[in-house]
């Protein structure tokens, strides 16, 4: 609060903090997204069916009616992707007549893709496809895995190192691993890379999210969090442009990470917060730092401002009869979130909203490729359709409060979501509940860092938020494998028709 007072007199918004926004925090944004979501392109699944080497002169359409049966999948009949007939096909070139009673194998030969969409991808190189298709899966489980173990590290480095150099820590991780997914030559080696730059992932985006908010007053902290996900959301319809023009997932990975080494050029610019270079104790390096911001503000700093909250920090920390060193150099751990009734209600009670926020987020944004039509404007879409939130969402949260707008908008996505199941068979009416779901969700998925970062002391807020991020991270490595058994397990499939049979049955009774 020391900070909050002071602020005011030296430019809450002033230039400095714009300037350090606008040029610096904003684009620091995009690496998270980019790299939480490429590897749905990367892993893409094109359609496919067995290889009959004695029939590739032939053209694919006519080579497939003659080698692979059709099967009935949701009311469709479909050519079989991972079946061929058992026959002679040096016959069947020669002019044999088709039997009737063919019996069918799995593929000897290995599989053809469609290329239409793209040019190679890990699936296509390394035929990870039939008895191999959970491995796409596993991939994308283990990415999971690996952001869900980069976070809750990061939440120490943040608060031990402070967030400046743990931005740059992660910057390389990200981008020494994100180049290197690009040489892979087998898939053990794609997926150890891959978890590197999982390793990442969202724990990147703690520095600028955090930074923003640290280094404005109260009064702005609504809209720093809402530029910085219009940031987010922007990033992510960038990266569907990207992976629109790049249909090669070797070249996708290089487009996706090399720029992003210019962000090292930072390092010149890129201020540690003074908020936490207070909390530690370390006044001289604060003083720097609050000196330039009210010279570039164009506004002084108030007389004898340090020295006051020297004796102030001193007579707050030394009650106990601690040294000076031995508080700067204090370790928190998550047992703090955990210390006073309060504040482990606080921490219980986001951390359980981050789990579900995170789950229905990233599901619905790895869902979005596979709706149907086509792929890339549909991840634009799951995009886009967060931007128009953001009108709505800022004057909300300056108007009725962080709570009710986050609980407002939790019910409009789950509802919309819900909804969904009565109208599976209409797509475009299914487009405009996901659209709706994926609004509501986003918007909650704003407001709730900016409540957590308000509500978690300084000297834990990086702690707090990554232990809460820790376990929303559980969702990403759930959802996939959710996913994959829905598409696959006819039993699921099952359960689900007999339980929107149950719904409608309840719908009509008087």
């Amino acid at each position: 609060m020391d900070l909050d007072a002071v602020l005011p007199e030296v430019g809450e918004f002033g230039a400095y903090q714009q300037l350090l926004l606008y040029l610096v925090l904003l684009p620091c944004v995009l690496p998270c997204g980019f790299h939480a979501y490429n590897q749905l392109f990367m892993a893409a699944r094109p359609d496919h069916w067995c290889r009959v080497p004695h029939l590739d002169a032939l053209d694919p359409n006519v080579a497939k009616n003659i080698s692979i049966p059709l099967i009935l999948r949701e009311g469709e009949y479909i050519h079989s992707q991972c079946d061929m007939y058992e026959r002679n096909y040096s016959d069947v070139l020669g002019g044999a007549g088709i039997d009737a009673n063919l019996t069918t194998s799995p593929c000897q030969y290995g599989w053809n893709f469609d290329y239409s969409r793209y040019a190679a991808t890990v699936v296509t190189e390394w035929e990870m496809v039939c008895h191999r298709d959970f491995l796409a899966t596993l991939a994308l489980v283990l990415l999971g895995v690996g952001g869900l173990i980069g976070n809750y590290i990061f939440g120490y480095l943040q608060d031990t190192l402070g967030r400046r150099p743990s931005f740059f820590i992660y910057l390389f991780i990200e981008c020494f691993f994100g180049i290197a997914t690009a040489f892979a030559q087998d898939f053990v080696t794609w997926t150890t890379f891959r978890i590197g730059v999982g390793f990442t992932v969202p724990a990147i985006l703690g520095t600028p999210y955090v930074l923003a908010i640290e280094v404005v007053g109260p009064s702005k902290r609504t809209l720093v969090t809402i530029l910085t996900n219009i940031a987010y959301s922007l990033g992510l319809v960038a990266l569907a442009g990207v992976v629109y023009l790049v249909r090669d997932w070797r070249q996708l990975a290089l487009a996706t990470s090399v720029p992003f080494l210019s962000f090292f050029l930072y390092w010149w610019v890129l201020p540690e917060s003074p908020r936490w270079l207070l909390a530690r104790g370390r006044f001289d390096e604060a003083e720097k730092i609050l000196r330039k911001m009210a010279r570039v503000n164009g506004k002084p700093l108030p007389a004898n401002y340090m020295l006051q909250l020297k004796k102030k920090y001193q007579a707050e920390r030394y009650v106990q009869r601690k040294d000076v060193e031995k508080e700067k150099t204090r370790q928190y751990g998550v047992m703090d979130l955990f210390r006073t009734p309060n504040l482990r209600r606080k921490t219980l009670i986001i951390t359980f909203i981050w789990f579900t926020n995170t789950s229905v987020y990233v599901g619905l944004s790895y869902y979005a490729p596979v709706l149907g039509g086509d792929e890339f404007l549909n991840f634009f879409l799951a995009g886009a359709v967060e931007l128009p939130t953001y009108i709505v969402l800022w004057p909300a949260m300056e108007c009725v409060g962080r709570r009710w707008t986050l609980c407002v908008s939790m019910v409009i996505g789950g509802v919309a979501c819900l909804a969904t199941i009565f109208v599976q068979n209409d797509s475009m009416t299914t487009l405009c509940l996901y659209c709706l779901g994926k609004m509501g969700i986003s918007s909650s998925y704003v407001v709730l860092p900016l409540m957590a970062s308000e509500l978690y002391p300084t000297v834990v807020r990086g702690l707090g938020m990554s232990t809460s991020a820790v376990a929303g991270m559980l969702g990403p490595i759930i959802i996939p494998i959710v996913n994959y058994m829905l598409y696959y397990s006819e039993v699921i499939r099952k359960v689900q028709k007999v339980i929107r049979y149950c719904d409608i049955l309840n719908l009509l009774k008087p």
